[in-house]
């Protein structure tokens, strides 16, 4: 099998059970389009890659736009579409950085979840809890402290959530 074989691209609703990855310590590795984001991948591919037993999950959380903003329904399916497409291509590029530090193909599953959520890092624990991961990695974003308090932070909801599993915040 090659790793191009390997890849699995799977759905809001699905959830990484089977068997191989069971086996294996399951890291998820919350992504979007930021440098601290890539920095978080480019941590894991060099501090786990080549390791045995480790699978990973790369998700990118896409928060449904409101309808209301909108003129008709088919402006924001092709937005929709276009950020999925977006999206599904950095993760694919993405999990290649992963095989090229050593991780196998077959042991990295990308997932794409657009979804009507009022907050990211719910959207990331639930993942993490659906999937039994034991560790979630997230690159901190460079807001001020001012957008902190007013709009809140993704990494800090994570960080003051009881999550049952490690956290690496990566900056």
């Amino acid at each position: 099998m090659t790793n191009e074989d390997a890849l699995t691209v799977m759905n809001k609703d699905e959830s990484v059970d089977n068997y191989t990855l069971e086996k294996d310590k399951h890291i998820l590795v919350a992504l979007d389009e930021t440098e601290n984001s890539k920095r978080a991948l480019l941590y894991v591919a060099s501090f786990l890659g080549g390791q045995e037993g480790i699978s990973a999950t790369l998700i990118r959380i896409i928060p449904e736009p409101s309808e209301d903003i909108f003129e008709d329904f088919s402006e924001r399916a092709k937005l929709i579409e276009d950020q999925f497409c977006r999206s599904t291509m950095m993760l694919k590029n993405y999990r290649d950085v992963l095989i090229q530090s050593g991780f196998k193909g077959d042991k990295i599953v990308i997932k794409v979840i657009i979804v009507n959520c009022t907050s990211i890092a719910e959207s990331i624990l639930e993942e993490q809890k659906k999937n039994r991961c034991c560790t979630v990695v997230v690159g901190r974003r460079a807001i001020s402290r001012k957008e902190e308090f007013l709009f809140g932070s993704t990494t800090n909801r994570i960080l003051h959530t009881d999550k049952k599993c490690a956290l690496w915040v990566i900056e």
